[in-house]
């Protein structure tokens, strides 16, 4: 593993505990595992954010007709839980002409906790929101429907403007902060953020929080700005061309933090 990338020298000291702010990975061989033992480092794990659906009264003010779209698009589980929630709740049941949108294979497969997947028109990428506006593109005269969270990226919506499809969103999921008060007077070398709503949540939290000697790492450009915008410092920036992951940039840090 190439280590080009430079770190900040004052703030280069060794390394023992690590709290990722997401949730524990199911499988046992996730990276972060192997981080741990081969490192022998405590590698801890805990959510920031939460997801709570919106209710149905809050969802009726956004005067949204489901069954006016002849298309969905789904970016996410929570997405797909939400929507399929709602419309149990209005008594919508799915005509077998709806189509689906899905960002992934594996979000595509999770729809069938809820639908006959073989009788239905499903379209899916392999990950990317630009490949799922790729399947958009051809398929220009659907209705869309976009289920999402009050917190979400503006690809798709601005994709829908600049083509001008048919397209309207409904808030379905919020994204809010955990409760993270057991974690008080807990002390960790390194934090671990993914979103820029992580960042909210450290000081929604502990609005007195004071960064010190605490290491922060951050995945994307969009939250090492609320890293910096929040008066912290950022040490670990993924992804690197030489570390496409956080569990990578981590171990990079560390081989040089702990002179390994």
């Amino acid at each position: 593993m190439s280590e080009t990338i430079e770190f900040d020298q004052d703030r280069l000291n060794k390394v023992a505990s690590i709290l990722v702010s997401q949730s524990r990975p199911a499988d046992e061989n996730s990276p972060y595992f192997e981080l741990a033992r081969k490192y022998d480092i405590k590698v801890d794990f805990r959510p920031f954010i939460q997801v709570d659906g919106v209710s149905f009264k809050e969802f009726r003010k956004q005067k949204v007709n489901i069954l006016s779209h002849t298309a969905i698009i789904f970016t996410s589980r929570n997405a797909i839980d939400h929507f399929f929630r709602i419309c149990e709740e209005a008594r919508i049941e799915m005509p077998a002409s709806m189509k689906y949108f899905c960002i992934s294979e594996q979000t595509a497969n999770y729809l069938q906790k809820y639908i006959l997947v073989r009788k239905r028109k499903i379209f899916n990428g392999t990950k990317t929101a630009s490949e799922l506006i790729e399947l958009m593109r051809k398929h220009k005269n659907e209705k869309f429907l976009y289920p999402c969270s009050d917190v979400r990226k503006n690809d798709i919506p601005e994709f829908a403007d600049a083509e001008d499809l048919h397209f309207n969103e409904a808030v379905m999921y919020q994204t809010v902060s955990a409760d993270l008060s057991d974690l008080e007077d807990v002390f960790y070398d390194i934090i671990a953020f993914f979103s820029p709503s992580g960042i909210k949540s450290l000081f929604d939290n502990f609005p007195d929080f004071k960064q010190n000697k605490t290491r922060i790492a951050a995945f994307g450009t969009t939250t090492a700005q609320a890293v910096e915008e929040a008066g912290m410092q950022v040490d670990i920036l993924a992804p690197m061309p030489n570390a496409p992951s956080m569990n990578g940039a981590l171990e990079l840090y560390i081989r040089k933090a702990n002179d390994i």
